[in-house]
């Protein structure tokens, strides 16, 4: 697994380790308090294999032995929003070490449009499933280390940024700094409130350092996955949001891009899970649990 470390800065900056995953592209994070190793960890994947529907914990393993090689103690475990291209090892890491389980509290509401979607009427309770819910404005420590929640929607209605110190977990709004922004066209998705959550984010000092949520290499003439650039970076150079591209603009380009987007193909399984806290489905009487899939809800008609 490709791993990259940013050192603290000083007092109240974390130290964080990112994780990435290829085959879904997405970057974990480990953020520590260099004070008192108490840690954070951020966005992790549980493995899937889509064909066979199988799952399973070797990425979360691995970063759960970095943790303890490190001998850091994980004070929270953190989902910014439910995700569409992977699995949470949310719970199972949870589970693991003893620390809560957390996400953003507009969670609920995605509960709800997937309800319909599922039509699982009775299913999806994140009160239930979840430790905490955080809402816009909250805060808690890790360590020494204060955190702010920042609603951050745009690409599900319920995203949330994490701000620790000179350290932003800004997941699926921005995307590596020479690449742009993410999607905004899933269900309960907007263009418009994607672009208001990045400009909040670039109100941040210059310095901040900006954790994303994916990267795709091959990019440009960059080979190796990267997730990490300064506010000011990205307010100078992000080719959708950077030298002060307009709101109507930004949308533009963002929902001709959106258009052409097929769903991972891991979505309609992962909601399943993400929406329990990284738990499958309740097995039925055979002891399996079973993924429902709804027909003809997405998508293009086959040619």
């Amino acid at each position: 697994m490709f791993t990259r470390e940013s050192p603290s800065t000083g007092p109240g900056s974390p130290r964080v380790i990112g994780f990435y995953d290829d085959p879904t592209g997405s970057c974990q994070y480990v953020a520590a308090c260099p004070a008192t190793g108490k840690c954070a960890i951020i966005d992790p994947v549980q493995d899937f294999d889509p064909a066979a529907a199988h799952s399973g914990v070797e990425t979360a393993q691995a970063i759960l032995d970095r943790v303890r090689q490190e001998g850091l103690e994980v004070a929270w475990v953190l989902d910014t929003h439910p995700h569409a291209d992977h699995l949470t090892a949310g719970r199972w890491l949870a589970e693991q070490t003893g620390a809560p389980h957390a996400i953003g509290a507009r969670v609920t509401e995605i509960a709800a449009l997937w309800r319909d979607y599922y039509n699982l009427p009775d299913a999806f309770d994140p009160a239930a499933d979840f430790d905490r819910l955080f809402a816009d404005g909250e805060t808690f420590q890790v360590g020494e280390m204060d955190v702010r929640v920042m609603l951050s929607d745009g690409h599900t209605l319920g995203s949330i940024t994490f701000v620790m110190g000179d350290a932003a977990f800004v997941h699926d709004t921005l995307m590596h700094v020479d690449v742009g922004t993410s999607r905004a066209d899933f269900p309960g998705g907007s263009s418009a409130d994607l672009y208001d959550s990045i400009q909040e984010i670039l109100a941040l000092p210059d310095t901040t350092r900006l954790f994303i949520g994916h990267d795709y290499p091959p990019v440009k003439d960059r080979k190796d996955p990267a997730w990490e650039a300064t506010v000011a970076a990205h307010r100078a150079g992000n080719p959708h949001v950077g030298g002060g591209r307009s709101k109507a603009a930004f949308c533009t380009l963002r929902d001709d891009r959106d258009a052409t987007l097929g769903l991972p193909d891991r979505m309609l399984h992962a909601l399943q899970v993400n929406l329990r806290g990284g738990r499958l489905p309740p097995p039925e009487d055979d002891g399996h649990s079973y993924f429902k899939i709804p027909a003809n809800r997405f998508g293009k008609e086959p040619r």
